[in-house]
Order: C-alpha cells, then sequence, then structure tokens
C-alpha cells in the first residue's frame, strides 16, 4: 500500500499542469480571500445530465456555409442586452428588455428608441443607465433593483405586454406602456428567483420559467458551474391570480414556447443542452419528454407561422467543456470564443452573430437578440 502511493505521488508530481490545477482548484474551493465564483455560496456540485459530447454532435450537421455570417447588426450601442425581441399586435417595434431594466421600442428613425415600460418604479436614470456598460459586471450592484427584464409576450388579444423579469417576476403593462404590473412574485409561498422566459395560452394562462432556486441572474454562472436542478416551469392563471408549479427538479429552464395547436410546449434545459416537451393535451398530458439534446446551451425558443420552431444557442459544446462537466469541481468553459449560432446554422467567427439568446421571424428577416452584447442582429429570411 506504501509502495503504491508513492508511485502515485511520484506521477503526480512529474506532471506539473496536474499539480497546479490540483493547487489552483484547491485554492478556489477554499477560497481565503473570498475571491472566487463560488465565494459565499454554499457550493454543492453534481454531475451534469448531459449526453455525451461525441454522440450528440455526430448527429447534427455543420452549417459550412456560415449562414449566420451573412447577417447584419443593427442599433449598435443603442440597446444593450436585448434578449427578446417583441411585435405589437399593430406590427410595430421591436420592442426588447435591456440590461439597465428598461423595456424599449423603436419608433423609427425619426423617433428612435424610447422607453416603453419600467419593471420597478426604483429605476432611475441616475441609478440604473450606464449605457454600454449596461451588459457588464458595473451593472451587478444595481441589477436587482434596476430589474434585469428578459423574455416578452404580446397578448395577441388585448395588446398587453407580458414580461418575465429576473428580479421582479411576472408582469404587465398595457398597451400604452408605463410600469409595469407585478403578477407573479412567489409560488407555494416561496419567492420566485430567477424568473426568465414566458408564453401565453389561448386560455389566457402564462406559462414561464423560474431558472434556480438558489442562484439569481447575476450568479447565473453558478447554476451551470454546480450542476443544480432547482429550476421550475410554472403556470400563472389570470382569473385566480394564482400561480402553480408545472414541472420542477429541471437544470436551467429558460425559453418558452407554446406549440401552433398548443397541445404541448417546448422548453429549454441549458445546462444540459437538450430541447425539452411537456404534453398539456392528449393521453401524454403531464408528461415531459426529451426532443433534442442539442449541440450547444440553449436559451429562447420561438414559433414561426409555420409552426416550426427557432431554437437561440448562446454558445456551442467544445471537447474541453466535456471533461468539466463529468467532473463537478470543474469548471464549464462558457465562453465566447466557440461557435455562435441557432440550431445548426453558424457564425463561425462570431463577427456579427454572438451569444444569440432568441430568434425572431419577422417582416422577412430573423431578428436576433443577444443578453450580452450591444446591438441587435437581422438576417434576410428565407435566404436567397
Amino acid at each position: 500500500m506504501e509502495k503504491r502511493t508513492q508511485l502515485k505521488d511520484e506521477h503526480f508530481l512529474q506532471h506539473p499542469f496536474l499539480l497546479l490545477f490540483a493547487l489552483a482548484m484547491g485554492f478556489v474551493i477554499m477560497d481565503p480571500f473570498h475571491t472566487s465564483p463560488v465565494g459565499g455560496h454554499e457550493f454543492r456540485p453534481v454531475k451534469h445530465d448531459i449526453a455525451p459530447y461525441k454522440q450528440v454532435m455526430e448527429n447534427w450537421p455543420r452549417d459550412n456555409m456560415s449562414r449566420l455570417g451573412l447577417g447584419n447588426l443593427e442599433f449598435v450601442d443603442q440597446v444593450f442586452g436585448p434578449e427578446s425581441l417583441e411585435f405589437d399586435i399593430q406590427g410595430c417595434g421591436p420592442y426588447t428588455g435591456l440590461a439597465d431594466g428598461r423595456v424599449v421600442r423603436w419608433m423609427g428613425e425619426d423617433g428612435g428608441w424610447e422607453i416603453f415600460a419600467l419593471v420597478t418604479k426604483n429605476w432611475s436614470e441616475k441609478l440604473c443607465a450606464k449605457g454600454v456598460d449596461s451588459t457588464t459586471s458595473k451593472q451587478w450592484k444595481v441589477e436587482s433593483r434596476c430589474g434585469r427584464p428578459l423574455g416578452l409576450r404580446f397578448d395577441k388579444k388585448t395588446g398587453d405586454l407580458y414580461i418575465a423579469d429576473a428580479y421582479y417576476g411576472l408582469l404587465v403593462v398595457g398597451p400604452e406602456g408605463g410600469i409595469a404590473t407585478p403578477l407573479a412574485t412567489h409560488v407555494e409561498g416561496k419567492p420566485i428567483f430567477f424568473a426568465n422566459d414566458l408564453d401565453i395560452h389561448n386560455n389566457g394562462s402564462i406559462f414561464f420559467t423560474d431558472t434556480s432556486k438558489r442562484y439569481n441572474r447575476v450568479n447565473h454562472f453558478l447554476i451551470m458551474l454546480e450542476g443544480e436542478a432547482t429550476g421550475r416551469l410554472l403556470r400563472y392563471d389570470p382569473p385566480t391570480r394564482t400561480t402553480h408549479v408545472v414541472s420542477d427538479g429541471l437544470a436551467f429552464p429558460n425559453g418558452v414556447q407554446l406549440s401552433k395547436d398548443q397541445t404541448f410546449l417546448l422548453f429549454t434545459e441549458t445546462t444540459n443542452c437538450r430541447l425539452m416537451k411537456y404534453w398539456l393535451e392528449g393521453p401524454k398530458k403531464g408528461l415531459v419528454e426529451l426532443v433534442a439534446n442539442l449541440p450547444g446551451f440553449p436559451d429562447n425558443v420561438r414559433l414561426n407561422e409555420k409552426g416550426e420552431f427557432w431554437v437561440a444557442i448562446d454558445c456551442c459544446r467544445t471537447p474541453a467543456q466535456e471533461v468539466l462537466t463529468h467532473n463537478p469541481w470543474g469548471f464549464e468553459v462558457y465562453t465566447s470564443d466557440c461557435l455562435f449560432g441557432c440550431g445548426t446554422w453558424l457564425d463561425k467567427q462570431g463577427k456579427v452573430m454572438k451569444l444569440v439568446s432568441e430568434v425572431t421571424e419577422a417582416k422577412g428577416k430573423l431578428w436576433i437578440g443577444t443578453v450580452a452584447h450591444n446591438h441587435i442582429a437581422t438576417l434576410p429570411y428565407p435566404l436567397k
């Protein structure tokens, strides 16, 4: 036993990279100076429930044309982290939620961007408006006060805009805009910690995601790092003003989209790189099924007029991530130097499409939002 241990030690010392990695990880975990990303949190890592990298990537054809790179950047440094993009019932817009807490709408070349709604009365330009720095860590200290509107949806019957805000839960604002009214901030007596995206059923119910019970949006990286699965799919019923848990135990539930016939909805699990289906009607009602293991980390899902789904991929998977996701104490490599795209469409150089958050098909274009950058991208569609 002693000899075996000695041999292991010698092997370890002959590989300085392993030694340095072990020391670095030990430093991060112990965090004596409270500088680690896990500092101040009770870190409880678990193994990710993610399909093997090779198996998944073999099933997705490569986009050798790099079609997303054919798009254009719009409104550069005029919008900050525009995750979700919506058009109202008159076709005006787009409307989008920004990293500084505002919901804004485009009024054309003459009118430019104007504030349409705020999620809280706490918002002030002095406190919240940091311009291009809104998508950087400079915003984090005030984000919970200013709000962070993520998913947006118009009710096609009333013209009301429903908002999923990461800190203020589910809200609604009328067609004229203003301060949004909170609808759901708690469920089963506990706070909704990270409202993310939503969709509206024909019966008026709103389905939306609560990404984690443990970490808020600023600390979203830790959800993926830890691999925790405390997220939920929720439903708000307007007639009774009550909120219900539809499905729980989810790993970073994110985008939500009802099918065209509304017999099911799709939602993404970002940590596990997969698209899931929840049955609303039929013999499978109440069941959750896997639709697809995806080639990257998904964000929002949106429907086009044909009933097809656009799935936004923030960042594609890499072999390095495969190793780290199976080592709970390893770090997720979740950076912007990988491929960017929607489904199997890519921008290999990342020159136009970076960290794709949502794809909306409207007005002969794909309108592409990004939660982390200061622009909107567009791409003529269908491609000629």
